[in-house]
């Protein structure tokens, strides 16, 4: 029964290879999968995780597991993939879940929420804390199962073509900002954009936008935001640590051998801790060269930030009220969250104070 039922499930594309038998059996099937990527293929750092992740999982099979890699609006436009997972429609994606908060904003709490948990902070909550249990439990009302897929760090605060001199600037400000944060910013009159990373520049030329954000100096160099805002302004409180994702459709993965999931797990895994040391190792050269090119670096105002840090928490206890999905996981995060917190206060953010003063 579990045999014929798997070969049944025709609408998981490529499972099968011809006149080869069911992945089930053994782990030398071929298999073909299709990723679905949130991103431009111009971005080496967060859209090059899904090909470094493939590669692996190529290499790991002796070239049995092949999963093709598709670029934002190759196969469906960046922010419809989980509903491409959800029904089928590719075996797996890689994205930010923030993207898809508007579904449930639990979604977001899988990535980054503003004044949350920083990298290494997200990466204990997620393989040490319940994290990863959790957002599985949350994922699979969606049929998907995830794997941690990447984090950038801490982000830059993105680009104005005014400076925000105080939180006055944030009204009527029409800001291509990702995920929850933007309704944060609504509470502080701002006009949240949501706009793919394909498309901001375009949109910041043509004056459509007043602002936006994407990741960091690299990224952002590439993309070219310099070009059509000149300042710069830092950090985004709304991301202090995103996580990106694997998403995978549950029954294919399921369908699986055990060898081929640990492969996927071994990849992901891989592609995650690749990601940052990319982002970290590439944005102090390009910081340097935006800033050679006289971009205005600007500090977040304090009142910008304490505004939208209240905002943050009134809307995370009217979620708390509202969503049980959301409460559920939320109060698992809060909890490590401060816990975290006073243990960076007296060792990295201690650290780090000292050596960023310090004469190299």
């Amino acid at each position: 029964m579990q045999r014929r039922s798997f070969i049944n499930q025709a609408g998981i594309a490529g499972i099968l290879a011809a006149g080869a038998a069911p992945a089930i059996v053994h782990a030398q099937t071929t298999i073909r999968w299709r990723l679905a990527s949130s991103f431009p293929k111009s971005l080496d750092t967060i859209y090059g995780a899904a090909e470094t992740f493939t590669k692996k999982v190529a290499d790991m099979s002796g070239g049995k597991f092949q999963i093709s890699v598709h670029a934002g609006g190759e196969l469906m436009k960046p922010f419809e993939v989980v509903d491409a997972v959800q029904n089928a429609s590719v075996e797996m994606a890689h994205t930010a879940p923030y993207y898809f908060f508007g579904k449930d904003e639990t979604f977001a709490i899988g990535c980054a929420i503003p004044f949350g948990l920083n990298s290494r902070q997200t990466t204990a909550w997620m393989m040490e804390g319940n994290g990863l249990k959790l957002m599985r439990e949350f994922y699979a009302k969606y049929n998907i199962i995830n794997f941690p897929g990447g984090n950038t760090g801490v982000q830059m605060g993105g680009w104005y073509k005014k400076p925000l001199k105080s939180v006055a600037d944030m009204k009527g400000l029409r800001m291509r900002i990702g995920g929850f944060a933007g309704r944060v910013i609504e509470r502080l009159g701002a006009v949240p954009q949501a706009i793919p990373g394909g498309e901001i520049y375009a949109a910041l030329e043509k004056g459509t936008i007043d602002a936006a954000e994407w990741v960091g100096p690299y990224d952002d160099q590439k993309l070219g935001f310099h070009k059509v805002a000149s300042t710069y302004h830092y950090p985004a409180w709304w991301e202090g640590g995103p996580q990106l994702d694997f998403f995978i459709n549950n029954k294919a993965f399921n369908a699986l051998p055990n060898e081929y999931k640990s492969m996927i797990e071994t990849a992901a895994y891989m592609a995650h801790v690749e990601m940052q040391a990319k982002y970290d190792a590439r944005n102090p050269t390009a910081l340097k060269q935006l800033a050679a090119q006289k971009v205005n670096l600007a500090p977040m105002p304090k009142d910008v930030m304490d505004a939208a840090f209240k905002a943050s928490q009134e809307i995370y206890a009217d979620l708390n009220a509202k969503n049980p999905n959301w409460r559920k996981v939320y109060t698992d995060y809060a909890k490590f969250l401060k816990d975290q917190n006073l243990w960076f206060r007296f060792t990295e953010a201690r650290y780090d104070s000292y050596m960023q003063n310090a004469k190299l």
